[in-house]
Parts: C-alpha cells; sequence; structure tokens
C-alpha cells in the first residue's frame, strides 16, 4: 500500500509542506489574500500533549516562520516550546508535555508579520480542553500524495446538476464541487474522478467537526488525520489519497478557484493518478467549512 507523502508544500502539523493555498473569504474577487500570520490557541490533543499551530497566508515570498508556545506567570513569561519551518505558505505546529496553566501562542515569520493568539487555561485531560481558534477566514493546506507508477483506469464521473446550487451547504453543494473539479481535471488531461458516497462520509464527517468544534486543521480534535478517516469511512484498499480543506468561500466555484490558484491544492485536483473523490460542506456562523478527500484503490 502506498502512502502519502508531504511534498515541498504542507504537510500536516508542519511548514516544511508551506503550500496551503490559503483562499480567504474574499478568494472568489481576490485570488491573492494579503500575506499574514496567525496563531491558534494552545489545546490538549487526545494524547495528553499540549498543542498548538500557527499559519502563514497569501504570501509569495519565502519565509522562516516560528511559532513559540508561552506559559502566562507572574514577571516575564516564558517560552516553554517553540518549533520553526521555512516555506511560503502553510502551517508549523508545535507539542509539548502538559502541565496545568495558561498558555497561549505567537507566530512570527522575520519579514514583519506576527501574530498571537489569546490565551487559555488548559487543565492535562483532551475534555478540559478549548477548541483551538483557526486564523479568520482561511483555507489551509493540502497534503499531496506521490503517484503511483501503473496509469489509473479511466473511470466514469458522477454528474451534478449544472445549475447555480442553494446557498445552503448539502449534497448539491458537494456534487457541484465534484463537477467543478472534475471540469478541471480534463482540461489537464486527468480523467474525471468518481463521487463516492465512502470518501464523501469521511469528508463530511471532518467539515461537521471542524464546523461544530470551531477549528481549522487537517488533525480532527480527537487527534486522527486524514489517513485515519479515510480509512475509518470502510474505503479499501487505498493506494494513494489526499486532502484538501478550506473555510469562508462562499460557493463551489468560489472555493474550487481558490484551490486551482494554490499550488498545493491545486497539486491534488491535478493529480491523475486519483480516482475517487468526496465532498463534505458545512455551514457555521464563521462561515461554510469544505473538505475534499481523494483517493485510488
Amino acid at each position: 500500500m502506498r502512502r502519502p507523502l508531504g511534498a515541498a508544500l504542507l504537510c500536516l502539523g508542519s511548514l516544511a509542506a508551506i503550500s496551503t493555498p490559503i483562499a480567504t473569504a474574499h478568494a472568489a474577487s481576490s485570488p491573492q489574500a494579503e500575506c499574514r500570520v496567525y496563531a491558534a490557541k494552545p489545546y490538549v490533543t487526545a494524547a495528553g500533549r499540549i498543542q498548538a499551530s500557527a499559519a502563514r497566508l497569501g504570501c509569495e515570498n519565502t519565509a522562516l516562520v516560528r511559532i513559540r508556545i508561552k506559559r502566562a506567570v507572574p514577571g516575564a513569561d516564558p517560552i516553554v516550546k517553540s518549533a520553526s519551518r521555512k516555506g511560503t505558505n502553510g502551517r508549523v505546529t508545535v507539542r509539548l508535555r502538559c502541565a496545568p496553566g495558561v498558555y497561549y501562542a505567537v507566530v512570527t515569520d522575520y519579514r514583519g508579520n506576527t501574530g498571537r493568539s489569546k490565551p487559555v487555561r488548559l487543565g492535562c485531560s483532551p475534555t478540559d480542553a478549548p477548541a483551538p481558534t483557526p486564523a479568520p477566514t482561511t483555507t489551509t493546506a493540502p497534503r499531496p500524495t506521490p503517484t503511483p507508477s501503473a496509469s489509473p483506469t479511466p473511470t466514469k464521473p458522477t454528474t451534478a446538476p449544472s445549475s447555480t446550487p442553494s446557498s445552503a451547504p448539502g449534497s448539491s453543494l458537494s456534487e457541484e464541487v465534484v463537477r467543478l473539479t472534475n471540469v478541471e481535471r480534463q482540461k489537464g488531461g486527468c480523467n474525471p474522478l468518481v463521487s463516492d458516497p465512502q470518501l464523501r462520509s469521511a469528508a463530511q464527517g471532518h467539515s461537521d467537526d471542524m464546523a461544530a468544534k470551531n477549528y481549522f486543521s487537517h488533525t480532527s480534535q480527537d487527534g486522527r488525520d486524514m489517513t485515519a478517516r479515510i480509512r475509518a469511512s470502510g474505503f479499501s484498499p487505498m493506494r494513494a489519497w489526499a486532502e484538501n480543506i478550506a473555510m469562508g468561500q462562499r460557493t463551489p466555484a468560489a472555493v474550487v478557484a481558490a484551490w486551482m490558484n494554490s499550488s498545493g491544492h491545486r497539486a491534488n485536483i491535478m493529480n491523475c493518478a486519483y480516482t475517487h473523490l468526496g465532498v463534505g460542506v458545512a455551514n457555521s456562523s464563521r462561515g461554510i467549512y469544505w473538505t475534499q478527500n481523494f483517493a485510488k484503490h
């Protein structure tokens, strides 16, 4: 079984793959967002460790991005853990052994951009931890997988209505994303993707979870990554797989355009090895959460 490898863009939990195209809420009218960095509130993982993430979004130049977790104490707040990666856009994550206290995260990209999360009091149980706060109305990174040596078997796509979808998330929106994704793939000579109910279940579950718990990440709050979620859906065997997520775009056309304008997300969409696709769409007070799960048997 071929496992996904991090590309030179965004890998889950690292900035080595900082290719997180970052489609903002206004990506439909302006694909290039202002270069900014964000820090999410620290939280306790299912493994009982404190974790925090930072993202660099809408940037065109390369920079060293550093995240630091600080503990709020009387006097100068000490840095208890830091991590850094070099790249263009994407996410860097830092983890440390849990000790009860008040923590917050700060991020800098050494090009004049800085960010800071709100402080949060943490116990050492995942049930005591608040949901991490995502960067406002941003999308994040894909995790491309290598193309298998064998050419994928041509497949017939599941078609979706060509009319303009309703504004409320649902199956019509997810199928419109599948249709528009296949339009882009066919332009590049790739076979269309089949809309798969198991992948759709995995994608919908992740979008629902992000919307309900107010976070934005490839890693679920229970510690699962896309691989675990796709396997749990029953899609088997898995020879290659990847995931795109986004938040804030109002229509299928806007989110597909934002992904296509980002090299990392576009690499997933235009990877001819994939044969199946599932799309999840969930609404929240912060906007619509979109998830694409790609795979090949």
